[in-house]
Order: structure tokens, then C-alpha cells, then sequence
């Protein structure tokens, strides 16, 4: 009895993981491959902000999409400081555009 319960419970596991197999995720679902393109754009950015040594520059929110779009959020105390936050993302490797919500303070 033990057996024949462990051979349905071994049947229905290796159906299951076959229609997973068979029925891929809808293609809005997040792969892990897109997460880690996107994080490692942010955190480029946030690195090139953080070596111009500017403390302005490290109040600035990075957020980044699956296609390499960049938001800038955020505050600044000078459209200066706001262009060059700006000037710096779109001069990162793997950024298609930038939206810059910077608030000049």
C-alpha cells in the first residue's frame, strides 16, 4: 500500500512539473534575468552619483525597469546639481532613458 501511494504521489509530481514545463509563464511575469539587468543598472548609477562625491547627489532615488529606463527622484538644491544627476545617468551603460523627477529644493 505505501508503494502504490508513492508511485501516485511520484505520477502526479512528474505531471505537474511537465505542465509547468509545457505552459510557460504569461510574459508579464518578472524573470530573475530581468531583475538582476535592472538592479545592476541602479546600482551603477547610484555608484557614478556617489563618486562625485556631491552630498546632493545621495539624496536621489534611482529606480529602473526591465527596458533600461532610469527615474530620477528626489531633491536637489540646484538645477545644476539636478542636470548633472541627469547627465550622469544617461551616460551609464544599459540606460535607454531617463525621467527626472528631481525637485530643485
Amino acid at each position: 500500500m505505501k508503494t502504490l501511494v508513492l508511485s501516485v504521489c511520484v505520477a502526479l509530481g512528474t505531471a505537474c512539473a511537465m505542465s509547468a514545463i509545457a505552459d510557460p509563464p504569461a510574459a508579464s511575469s518578472t524573470s530573475v534575468g530581468t531583475f538582476v539587468k535592472d538592479s545592476a543598472i541602479t546600482t551603477k548609477v547610484k555608484a557614478k552619483l556617489a563618486a562625485k562625491h556631491l552630498s546632493t547627489l545621495t539624496n536621489i532615488s534611482v529606480d529602473t525597469d526591465k527596458n533600461g529606463v532610469v527615474w530620477l527622484s528626489g531633491m536637489a538644491p540646484t538645477k545644476d546639481a539636478k542636470d548633472l544627476a541627469e547627465m550622469i545617468t544617461k551616460d551609464t551603460e544599459g540606460v535607454t532613458s531617463v525621467h527626472n523627477d528631481i525637485v530643485v529644493q
